[in-house]
């Protein structure tokens, strides 16, 4: 009867005091985060300094004790590419050009596209596959010597000689089309989608070499209509012959490209992991960790044209940190256990950054009892709890929460870790994934600015957040083993 009546007042403690997260002041930290000022936070870049340095800033006037007792700052390196002017992309014939493109709108670089001034004949080369392994070759029946290939963006939704062919990133595929003689590449969505995919802002590149002297394009649908005009073909039509065949088709366009583009490549750049932790109080526990996290990082900029603003990605799940960390701090609340408070880099490149916080411990990992991670959580409609199949009670435990007050948790989940929990699924921690749903629509694109966020979603996540991290670090979760 005692427990139960601790448990509860514990729980009216916790609603109470997460009413002092305001959207008010979420909002005004995804103002600045998302603002052209930082350039769109690349892992690496000057923007992404100065978000991580205002952070750290943060953290220090809320109180948070610096990572290791030295700094905020947990210093790795990390591959870099930055794509500064000129950028152009023109549709050419005989030297003229006939159209020109806009970056941004009809196009972007890939992330870890390398320079060029390049003008070629366009080659569609299906998926972009060249493999004896597996027996299927998009570049057997054509010579795409000195000219550009045109590809799928996405591998075969359908399996190969009943195998997954796993190269399907840019850079692996890029490879394959320069070892085959081509002086650059443009990637395209399925146009047979019933959701096509625009170009977006992306630094995912898969594993490899950086070729710093070959180009990579993603262009809109629309352009590669323009492309495909003279060849008697249509994308979404051979889309169709090689999906329904499921044996290459390739094809020469008969039309011409030029393309401009200087990056500026470096092997390894130093970036940070931003780190705070408030101490627990109780003698027992206060040993025992939580870690709540969320990416700081974006995709940055591109030939100072643009820039990717990444308010919802993941500018609120940084600012729903820094709230959680300010409501524990600001109102001297005093937890049994201990807080890591933490924002990563490099989320957008694979995860280094909380790889590398996940290999490199402040803490011994069997004294962490769940970790937290917040992302893309300011748009959609409502809430999900991810990885539940795998931490079971912890999900329950934030499901229940949420039924005492907001009612917004959506019953999907997931197992397996997701964005940033996964190293540390991986190393067996409990974790929970906290996202909206439909949160995705503005997804590394110049349009996710803070405006098309929901302010009033925004809270009630962070809040919800706030509440579940309350009350395991005051002791009302045990950690469990994680179900594979």
């Amino acid at each position: 009867m005692h427990r139960l009546i601790l448990i509860t007042l514990i729980s009216a403690l916790s609603f109470a005091q997460s009413d002092f997260i305001k959207s008010e002041n979420l909002m005004n930290t995804v103002e600045y985060l998302a603002s052209e000022e930082l350039e769109g936070r690349l892992g690496g870049s000057e923007g992404y300094y100065k978000a991580a340095v205002f952070m750290a800033n943060e953290f220090s006037k809320i109180g948070l004790q610096p990572f290791q007792g030295k700094s905020y700052f947990q210093k790795f390196n990390v591959e870099f590419n930055e794509i500064l002017p000129p950028c152009s992309l023109n549709l050419i014939k005989n030297e003229n050009v006939v159209k020109e493109y806009k970056l941004g709108e009809d196009y972007v670089f890939r992330g870890f596209t390398g320079s060029g001034d390049i003008k070629g004949e366009v080659v569609f080369a299906g998926y972009g596959i060249s493999s004896e392994e597996i027996g299927y070759d998009d570049y057997k029946e054509i010579d795409v010597t000195d000219k550009i290939v045109l590809v799928f963006k996405e591998n075969p939704r359908w399996k190969i000689d009943d195998k997954n062919w796993s190269e399907g990133t840019p850079r692996p595929k890029s490879k394959v089309a320069s070892d085959k003689g081509a002086k650059g590449i443009l990637f395209v969505s399925f146009p047979n989608d019933q959701n096509p995919r625009a170009p977006i802002g992306s630094v995912l590149h898969g594993s490899g070499e950086q070729n710093v002297n070959f180009p990579q394009l993603h262009i809109d649908l629309h352009v590669a209509d323009d492309l495909f005009k003279n060849s008697g073909y249509t994308l979404a039509e051979l889309q169709t012959k090689i999906d329904n065949e499921k044996k290459p088709f390739s094809v020469e366009l008969k039309s011409e490209v030029h393309m401009v583009v200087n990056a500026q490549y470096e092997k390894e750049k130093e970036t940070v992991n931003i780190i705070g932790i408030l101490p627990g109080s109780d003698e027992q526990l206060k040993d025992e960790y939580i870690i709540i996290g969320a990416h700081l990082d974006h995709v940055g900029q591109q030939g100072k044209e643009i820039y990717f603003p990444g308010a919802n990605d993941n500018a609120s799940g940084s600012a729903a940190v820094l709230e959680i960390a300010r409501a524990f701090s600001e109102q001297n609340i005093q937890t049994k256990r201990s807080i890591i408070f933490t924002l990563f880099s490099n989320e957008e490149s694979g995860l280094e950054g909380a790889q590398f916080l996940a290999d490199n411990l402040p803490v011994d990992k069997n004294k962490i009892v769940a970790m937290l991670n917040m992302d893309c959580v300011g748009h959609g409609d409502s809430i999900q709890l991810g990885n539940g199949k795998s931490a079971p009670n912890l999900w329950n435990l934030a499901r229940e929460l949420d039924k005492q007050n907001a009612k917004l948790t959506v019953d999907a989940t997931w197992s397996g870790g997701g964005a940033d929990a996964t190293p540390f699924h991986k190393i067996g921690i409990p974790t929970l994934y906290i996202v909206t749903r439909f949160s995705y629509t503005h997804l590394h694109s110049t349009t996710d600015k803070p405006e098309t966020l929901n302010p009033i979603l925004f809270e009630e996540i962070t809040k919800l957040a706030f509440r579940t991290l309350y009350k395991i670090a005051n002791g009302n979760y045990v950690r469990e083993e994680i179900i594979n």
